[in-house]
């Protein structure tokens, strides 16, 4: 699980700058913030002696790096069923199942997507100095799909980096209350904690920016399927829009109400795409509904579009 120590020596030649800023130019897979957390415990040395961060350094300066050992977490690795779509050194994809949590917290100290992922995967490699695998984005526990975890500082970096950027596809296939004008557009309100409800997120005057995408794939007696992309990633943000919006998820209980065809909200990441952190190519994701989510809509296909002049019951 990459618990022994690494070593680098390095001659400066040319005039550089910050001792933080040389090595981070030097390709060792460590973000920057790891870096100078490295410098400040003492596991870097300039010509044999202790050195700060911003340090300047001169030609002929030798600059010495160890990484020691990822420290253990208190967490335990749990042989959690999940579906890996794709894995290498750098990087899992996975089809995170709904009603699985991501992290452990208050309620679900362990039986979480990290637990899985720590006995999944025995490569994962210091994150930030310590064993645990890279989150970079999480859904919602009841909302499933496709996820990618870092396995490597260089990976968490990269992809950090890329959500940020907005240069991630996250796609999603949902299915909203009532009818959607026009088929297809743009959502674009700031999202924040609501202010009457702590536990709900809001479109609020001062919250964050976030822009939402949808188009409209079928229609059904008093709902529709929906294709959502996102350019940011807010807390509950499709939840958030569309309830904002008059047409919350089918089946969500709370932002909408609940629903007789599913034990959860209907909300799927089918597709996702990113450029690999080591070669930089562009990579492609997808993945069908699971089974839950097939069955609600194929009894919103028997109850047929014709409902809707009649008063359709509530799904």
């Amino acid at each position: 699980m990459g618990r022994s120590s690494r070593s680098w020596q390095f001659t400066v030649s040319g005039t550089v700058g910050r001792l933080d800023q040389f090595l981070a130019a030097q390709g060792l897979g460590l973000t920057r913030s790891r870096l100078h957390a490295l410098i400040e415990e003492g596991q870097v040395r300039l010509n044999g002696c202790w050195a700060k961060p911003a340090q300047r350094l001169r030609a002929g300066d030798r600059v010495s790096l160890t990484v020691p050992p990822p420290r253990e977490l208190d967490l335990i690795p749990q042989d959690i069923p999940i579906t890996v779509v794709y894995q290498d050194d750098q990087l899992i994809v996975l089809d995170k199942p709904a009603g699985l949590s991501v992290h452990p917290g208050p309620g679900h100290p362990d039986g979480t997507l990290v637990n899985a992922l720590l006995a999944r995967c025995p490569d994962i490699r210091g994150i930030g100095g310590a064993i645990r695998p890279g989150i970079v984005h999480r859904l919602d526990k009841d909302t499933s799909g496709l996820m990618v975890v870092a396995k490597t500082d260089q990976a968490h970096q990269s992809l950090s980096q890329q959500i940020k950027a907005r240069q991630v596809t996250k796609g999603y296939l949902a299915v909203a209350m009532g009818v959607l004008v026009p088929s297809q557009g743009t959502i674009e309100a700031p999202i924040g904690r609501d202010p009457r409800n702590r536990k709900r997120m809001a479109v609020v005057t001062g919250g964050r920016a976030a822009r939402t995408h949808y188009r409209i794939m079928d229609s059904y007696s008093c709902c529709q399927q929906v294709e959502l992309y996102l350019e940011s990633g807010r807390t509950h943000q499709i939840r958030v829009h569309l309830a904002y919006l008059g047409h919350p998820l089918l089946g969500d209980r709370l932002y909408g109400r609940g629903s007789r065809l599913l034990q959860r909200h209907f909300l799927h990441a089918h597709h996702l795409g990113f450029a690999h952190p080591l070669t930089g190519q562009p990579v492609e994701f997808r993945c069908g509904l699971p089974p839950d989510l097939q069955q609600a809509l194929r009894i919103l296909e028997q109850e047929g579009p014709e409902q809707k002049s009649k008063g359709a019951a509530n799904p």
